[in-house]
C-alpha cells in the first residue's frame, strides 16, 4: 500500500495554532507510522515546526505572515478583526496562490488547514478546486462586532453571508476545536440561522481541547521549577503570544511590579515577548526578567504562581488546563477574544477577565496580590482533541 501523503497548513494568527498541530502529527504518526506531512506556514508558526523537526516545504518562504497585517492595524492594545480582514486581502490572495502551485506541484491523498479563511473561502466560493479532502480546524464561528460602526457592522453581515452561500460540508471537512457549547447560542445575522443549529447542521466534529501536553505531569510545581532554574520565590509569568499586538500590557505589568514589590518583596516577574517583539524595545524597571522566543512556555506557565496573558485560545486553555490561576486581558475589538474566548472561559470559570483600558498599574498590583497562589475551582476539560483529531483524520484516509 502506498504511503499516505498530507499537506498541513498552519495558518491564523499567533503561535497557538501550530503548537496544537504538532500535537495532532504526533497523533496521527502514532496511528500512521509511515504517514508522511508537508508543512505550509510562514514565520513564526515556522519557528515552531522547525523545533519540532517537522518538514517544510520551500514555498513557506512565500507564505504570507497574517501578523504583520494585523499589527499595521493595531492600536495600543485594540485589534479589530474586521480591520484585519480588510487589511490582509493582499497577504490572503497571495496565500491561495501558493497554496494552488504547492497542489499542482505535488499530489496529497488529504489537506488540513488550521483556520485558514483565505483558502476554505477560496474552496468555497469555487475560485480554487482541489481533489482531496480538505479539512478545517475551526476555534470559533460567526463574525461578530465590537463597536457601532455601520461599517463594521456591514461587513460583518456581508462576510457571513458570503460563507453560508455554499454548503460547506460540500466542500470541505470541518472540525472544531471545543465543544459545541463553545458555538453561541444565537443569530448569525439579520434573518440569518442560529449559530450552534447552523453548525450541528453541517455536521461539524467536535474534537475538544487540545492540549500539546500532558497535565497530570506538571502538578508537581516544585519540579517545574528546579527544572526551569526557578527558586521558591512567588513567580509571575506574563506573555502575549506570538505577535507584537500587547507590547502595552508588558509594560503595564513591569510598571505594577514595584508596587506589588511593596507586599512581596520577593517576587519575581518574567515578561516573554514572543518572537516578534525585540526584549529590548520593552521600557520596564529593573528587576524584571525580559525574554524573547520561549519554546513551551507552558513549562514556565506550570511553575508560576499566577500568569498575566491575552486571551489568546491556546495560551488560556494550557492555563486551565494546568489550573493555575491567571489575569487575562481581551484584546480590544478583537471579537474572537472579547465575545468567543472570554465566554468560553467563564463557562470554565477559569481566570479572571481584566480590561486594559480600565486598568492602573496600582489597579492591576491589587489584582495580583489578592491571586497568586490562589486555589482555584476550573471546571475539568476535555484534553484528548488531538487524539480525536488524528483518529477522524485517519478515517477520512
Amino acid at each position: 500500500m502506498p504511503k499516505k501523503k498530507i499537506l498541513y497548513i498552519s495558518g491564523s494568527l499567533g503561535l497557538g495554532h501550530v503548537t496544537r498541530d504538532v500535537a495532532v502529527a504526533r497523533e496521527l504518526r502514532k496511528l500512521i507510522p509511515d504517514v508522511k506531512l508537508s508543512w505550509l506556514a510562514s514565520n513564526p508558526a515556522s519557528l515552531v515546526l522547525k523545533d519540532a523537526g517537522e518538514k517544510l516545504l520551500s514555498e513557506s518562504d512565500l507564505y504570507a505572515n497574517d501578523n504583520i497585517p494585523a499589527e499595521n492595524v493595531s492600536e495600543d492594545f485594540g485589534l479589530n478583526l474586521m480591520k484585519y480582514m480588510f487589511n490582509a486581502r493582499k497577504e490572503w490572495a497571495n496565500n491561495v496562490k501558493i497554496f494552488r502551485k504547492v497542489m499542482n506541484k505535488e499530489s496529497f491523498d488529504l489537506v488540513i488547514g488550521d483556520e485558514t479563511y483565505e483558502i476554505v473561502i477560496a474552496l468555497l466560493n469555487k475560485s480554487l478546486i482541489i481533489k482531496p479532502t480538505f479539512v478545517m480546524i475551526y476555534d470559533f464561528f460567526g463574525t461578530d462586532t465590537t463597536t457601532k460602526s455601520p461599517f463594521e457592522r456591514l461587513v460583518a453581515e456581508i462576510s457571513i453571508r458570503k460563507f453560508l452561500k455554499v454548503v460547506p460540508e460540500n466542500v470541505v471537512t470541518n472540525f472544531f476545536m471545543g465543544e459545541e457549547e463553545n458555538i453561541l447560542d444565537k443569530k448569525l445575522g439579520f434573518f440569518l440561522p442560529n449559530r450552534r443549529e447552523w453548525v450541528k447542521k453541517a455536521q461539524f466534529k467536535f474534537l475538544g481541547y487540545i492540549i500539546p501536553f500532558d497535565p497530570a505531569e506538571y502538578t508537581d510545581k516544585a519540579k517545574n521549577r528546579a527544572k526551569l532554574g526557578y527558586g521558591k520565590e512567588p513567580l509571575v509569568v506574563c506573555s502575549i503570544g506570538g505577535t507584537k499586538v500587547g507590547k502595552v500590557l508588558l509594560e503595564l505589568c513591569g510598571q505594577a511590579y514595584p508596587i506589588i514589590r511593596e507586599e512581596i518583596p520577593d517576587l519575581r516577574m518574567v515578561l516573554v515577548c514572543g518572537p516578534r517583539l525585540p526584549a529590548d524595545s520593552l521600557k520596564v524597571p529593573q528587576g524584571i526578567e525580559v525574554k524573547g522566543y520561549v519554546p513551551a512556555l507552558h513549562e514556565h506557565f506550570a511553575a508560576s504562581d499566577l500568569a498575566i496573558v491575552n486571551c489568546g485560545g491556546t495560551s488560556t486553555l494550557e492555563l486551565t488546563a494546568l489550573r493555575r490561576p491567571f489575569l487575562y486581558f481581551p484584546l480590544e475589538g478583537h471579537y474572537e477574544q472579547e465575545i468567543h474566548m472570554a465566554g468560553r472561559l467563564a463557562r470554565h470559570r477559569a481566570g479572571v477577565k481584566m480590561t486594559y483600558s480600565k486598568t492602573t498599574p496600582k489597579s492591576l498590583a491589587k489584582v495580583v496580590i489578592s491571586n497568586i497562589g490562589k486555589e482555584v475551582n476550573y471546571a475539568i476539560i476535555p484534553t484528548d482533541g488531538a487524539q480525536k483529531a488524528a483518529q477522524l483524520i485517519n478515517q477520512l484516509l
